[in-house]
């Protein structure tokens, strides 16, 4: 039942949806249809040379819409677009202790892309569980670094 105890306590290691990851083709062109949509022409840009890619943030209430864009073609969100087009890549959830919820998952069946957290954008540690355990969707973890 929503707002119950139990229904909250499923969840306790997950503390909110941190950000919706959208793999866009054009950085440019995405910012500036989201802009309109947000009200807000200045997101938060930075590069993730780990992931090989630029991102541009837009805060809406407490989680992020992640604007992904690639900057070669090896990189994941380039082989996204190829192979499904723009859209929706995946949802990522913050957590307390990223390394023990791998092994938490892990331990449960949960198919993990990344076995160790990797640098992520917005300063956090992240890692990505693969869609084959969530029906389809990439689930990305991460981890305020402090």
């Amino acid at each position: 039942m929503p707002g119950s105890g139990a229904a909250r306590g499923i969840c306790r290691s997950i503390m909110k949806i941190s950000h919706i990851g959208i793999a866009v083709a054009s950085l440019e062109n995405a910012i500036q249809t989201y802009a309109a949509l947000f009200g807000n022409d200045n997101p938060h840009r930075e590069r993730v040379d780990g992931q090989r890619v630029d991102v541009a943030s837009f805060p809406v209430g407490d989680a992020v819409v992640e604007l992904t864009a690639a900057t070669d073609e090896t990189s994941p969100i380039a082989r996204f677009i190829a192979k499904r087009g723009e859209g929706i890549h995946h949802v990522a959830m913050e957590v307390e202790d990223i390394e023990a919820e791998l092994a938490r998952l892990k331990a449960a069946g949960v198919r993990l892309i990344n076995e160790t957290p990797t640098e992520g954008a917005h300063d956090m540690l992240v890692a990505f569980l693969h869609p084959s355990s969530f029906n389809g969707v990439l689930v990305e973890l991460c981890q305020k670094k402090s």
